[in-house]
């Protein structure tokens, strides 16, 4: 086990609401959230519950919002719940914009669930209220069980234990419409010299060769953030907090995306994670860089046969390496109480069962992808989407072995909230399209930021 420095994130209040759609949140799918208990899964487990006078009721916290999510959550969640006498749970959707503010009020007050997701920046938050319980035997009898994939386990992992259990991950990559690449007669782009004369050529007035965020929003973080892995920027931030920003390998990134919104559309700088994806279906632009929710609306959006959508690996620079951002969603054990926390481990061990964790991860196919060797084992390759487009998913599975994420690729940095929650990234990039510094401006203004901020 990989130990790690503990985290201390006091300034992430309100810093990482932006988040939402790290975890694949609502507004990046177009769908309305879904308030209160979350159907089957909520109100008749705890009607259940309090029927048998039995079943101990453990109650978890989910933030993923979107009606087709939580229908299929239930579905699995009911299905333990029916599986068994002793437990019951109890699922409510909450939101990412409580998460960071609210969320922590409630759970001091005693308020707060027995189960709640995460990922690796709230994890650590949470942490830092001395409530959450270690899970690392949980974590190890699912690992001899299943197999767990490193890069989904290492974010949780320090101060001697293991705070929160893998359940899913999800990775960026290239997406391209095969159509227009084949009506122009390229090649997929394995470089960045691929890549941009790429975008240059399918740039042909009516059609833009690529869509990308240019906001000051996390969705411009992450994208930018794996073309930083793709040319050796990867490592920001040390365990010790020690930026590292102001690189050449981050002046070449920069100056790499600052040269493909020549070829993105000319709002580009209000796009959020939507956006692109709305441009790409729609025929106006040949590439794009986001996760594995592109799969599902294809066909229907694009009119266009599931031919047509192309996924391949960001391109790499000339001192880059494969691999983009990846986040890995898990499970936080708040409970103290040793019933409680049985049932806990019980649940687990139905989830990750090859067949219920298969059914599981396709409530949103393709963006949801498995944490454990086995994942596709059971029921996961039955999704008409995922069998569909099964070249696309594994894919996506091999290639979240290459994930990296900022403030996790050395350690874990106690500060990366500092630097993360002000989107520092998107910030340089403004610099260059908005006030015109130069790429190497830009980045030494980026450092000078980074370096205040870890130090307040």
């Amino acid at each position: 086990m990989k130990i790690y420095q503990k985290v201390l994130w006091s300034t992430l209040i309100g810093g990482f609401t932006v988040t939402l759609a790290a975890c694949g949140g609502a507004e990046e799918n177009g769908e309305e959230a879904n308030a209160g208990n979350t159907g089957n899964g909520g109100n008749n487990a705890e009607n259940e519950a309090e029927g048998s006078g039995e079943a101990v009721e453990i109650t978890l916290w989910h933030m993923e919002e979107p009606p087709h999510r939580v229908e299929r959550f239930n579905e699995v969640f009911d299905r333990f719940n029916e599986s068994q006498d002793d437990y019951v749970i109890n699922s409510q959707v909450q939101n990412w914009d409580d998460a960071y503010v609210q969320f922590p009020s409630a759970i001091q007050a005693g308020e707060g669930p027995d189960l709640l997701f995460t990922i690796p920046d709230y994890t650590a938050l949470i942490q830092d209220l001395d409530v959450l319980q270690p899970v690392e035997d949980i974590v190890e009898q699912i690992d001899a069980d299943h197999g767990f994939i490193e890069t989904a386990l290492v974010p949780y992992q320090y101060e001697d234990h293991t705070w929160a259990v893998p359940l899913y991950g999800m990775v960026q990559a290239l997406w391209y419409r095969a159509d227009h690449f084949e009506e122009a007669g390229l090649e997929v782009p394995e470089t960045w010299e691929d890549l941009l004369a790429a975008a240059e050529t399918l740039n042909d007035g009516d059609r833009n060769g690529i869509a990308l965020p240019a906001s000051s929003t996390m969705a411009t973080d992450q994208v930018l953030y794996s073309i930083m892995v793709s040319g050796g920027a990867k490592d920001i931030i040390d365990s010790d907090n020690n930026v590292n920003f102001n690189t050449q390998e981050t002046v070449d990134s920069y100056e790499l995306y600052a040269d493909l919104l020549e070829y993105s559309p000319s709002d580009s700088t209000s796009y959020g994670w939507g956006e692109p994806q709305a441009q790409f279906n729609s025929g106006n632009a040949s590439m794009a860089i986001e996760k594995g929710q592109y799969l599902a609306p294809f066909e229907d959006e694009s009119g266009q046969p599931a031919e047509s959508l192309g996924v391949a690996p960001i391109p790499q620079g000339p001192n880059g390496e494969e691999g983009s951002i990846y986040y890995s969603n898990a499970v936080m054990m708040l409970t103290d109480e040793e019933e409680k926390q049985a049932g806990i481990e019980a649940f687990f061990e139905f989830m990750f069962d090859p067949d219920n964790y298969g059914d599981f991860l396709n409530a949103d196919p393709g963006l949801f992808l498995p944490v454990t060797e086995d994942g596709t084992d059971g029921s996961f390759y039955e999704d008409p989407v995922v069998e569909q487009y099964r070249e696309h998913v594994d894919f996506l599975i091999d290639y979240s072995q290459h994930g990296q994420l900022f403030g996790f690729t050395d350690g874990v940095a106690s500060r990366i909230g500092q630097i993360a929650g002000p989107n520092y990234i998107a910030e340089t990039l403004q610099q260059i399209i908005i006030n015109d510094m130069t790429p190497e401006e830009a980045v030494e203004w980026g450092q000078e930021q980074m370096e205040e901020a870890v130090q307040e």
